[in-house]
């Protein structure tokens, strides 16, 4: 598989070249030249696979011939080593939990898929590569845990200052080895722009090799295709009318799952489910995209106000308004609405959810009042105790840490605080 810049202005590139390069020379976010959806017959017999074997078709023509199908299927297997259960709330609404990885976040199935296929590509390297990572949450902690010693790549994290939780930040400053936190005086989006300036530095090039393991990465974004297939399988014997609720940030997530789509896994519809920071929501309305400064809030992993992605959501799209309206929803809902729709579901349900799961919630809940007959699933992206101070003052019972939290709370933090892309340059050459 070969993939082009979405920018159109740069020379198509292997697979292998499109995960170590992360961006493309223009700009350009890479997309794959062709997508083949699966025989008809693989979903209809889709209850006698397993996870790994489902991701492993799923997944193949993308990523073939750099990887052999034997290589390929020690890393799902590495990757996908723990579970996706759905839990359902009543006829009309499920959950899939995503938290049960590693760092308790949705990115560890990329993060983890990307972090085995880049130390195959580097095993006979000598040259180190440096992973750049923006993060407004989860992304840092995923990666950092997922590319822990491995050989021959350092992995450098841009955090804002003040904009993560706590367990967010013990997860990204204390691991130490071939992993390095900055804490950066601004945004996410100012993390992110100081991430996509250095790839066009020729300077910095020209003395490393970088890229990059945010969802622009395809080894990190295309992965996350797999658990919407995963739900599929749990759920298509019950329901008919299955339909995504994805909080959404950077949109990444959302768009595999619409990658999903185009590979043949019969879901008719997306929604994209925004806190405050609903630039796609506004375009949905309007037909104009207007992006602007993020804003803070408590689902802060969706704290983006010029999602990366959705280039690639209108590109699958083939740019075409209508039908990206006819195939996706978008709402965005305030902080107070976050709260109550939590203490909902812990009220009514006995479930609790973190602030972006009940942002999903939300979107479940504005879908179904026009769709009464779907079955809406939103997403759980994160475990609800990496939001301990609100989930905890919104349904006022005491929580208990995983072992995974637990494991980083005693640990100090290890950070180098910079304010400027002149700092960060200084930084990575020193």
């Amino acid at each position: 598989m070969n993939y082009y810049s979405l920018n159109k202005k740069a020379p198509n590139v292997s697979f292998k070249d499109a995960v170590i390069k992360g961006l493309a020379p223009d700009k350009g976010l890479y997309f794959p030249e062709y997508i083949t959806p699966l025989p008809k017959v693989f979903f209809e017999n889709i209850d006698n696979l397993s996870h790994s074997e489902i991701a492993f078709e799923a997944i193949k023509q993308f990523v073939s011939p750099e990887i052999p199908e034997d290589i390929l299927k020690t890393i799902i297997e590495e990757t996908l080593s723990f579970d996706f259960p759905i839990v359902e709330l009543n006829e009309n609404i499920s959950t899939l939990e995503l938290f049960h990885g590693p760092t308790m976040a949705f990115k560890d199935v990329g993060a983890r898929f990307m972090a085995r296929c880049l130390g195959y590509f580097n095993q006979n390297n000598t040259n180190e590569v440096t992973v750049l990572v923006a993060t407004s949450g989860d992304t840092g902690a995923a990666v950092a845990n997922g590319f822990l010693g491995v050989k021959g790549v350092n992995v450098v994290i841009l955090y804002p200052n003040g904009k993560v939780s706590d367990i967010q930040e013990k997860q990204l400053t204390t691991l130490g080895q071939n992993i390095s936190a900055l804490e950066v005086d601004g945004t996410f989006d100012d993390c992110q722009a100081m991430v996509k300036t250095a790839f066009l530095d020729e300077n910095l090039r020209s003395n490393m090799q970088l890229t990059s393991a945010n969802s622009i990465n395809v080894a990190r974004w295309l992965p996350q295709l797999f658990y919407f297939m995963f739900a599929y399988k749990n759920l298509h014997n019950t329901y008919e009318d299955i339909v995504f609720s994805v909080p959404s940030g950077n949109f990444g997530n959302l768009c595999a799952g619409m990658m999903a789509q185009q590979l043949g896994l019969p879901i008719k519809h997306f929604i994209a489910s925004n806190n405050e920071n609903n630039v796609v929501t506004e375009y949905l309305k309007t037909q104009l995209y207007n992006p602007k400064p993020s804003v803070q809030t408590i689902s802060n992993a969706m704290d983006v106000g010029d999602p990366s992605n959705f280039i690639r959501i209108q590109e699958i799209y083939k740019n075409k308004f209508e039908t990206l309206k006819d195939n996706v929803s978008s709402f965005s809902f305030s902080d107070d609405e976050t709260k109550a729709a939590l203490l909902e579901i812990y009220s009514n349900h006995k479930y609790v959810a973190d602030p972006h799961g009940a942002v999903g919630y939300l979107g479940c809940k504005a879908y179904l009042e026009q769709n009464p007959n779907a079955h809406c699933v939103f997403l759980e992206t994160a475990h609800p105790t990496k939001f301990l101070d609100v989930v905890e003052d919104v349904i006022k019972t005491k929580q208990t840490l995983p072992q995974q939290i637990q494991s980083v709370m005693g640990k100090d933090k290890v950070a180098t605080t910079i304010s400027t892309y002149e700092d960060f340059k200084a930084y990575l050459l020193e």
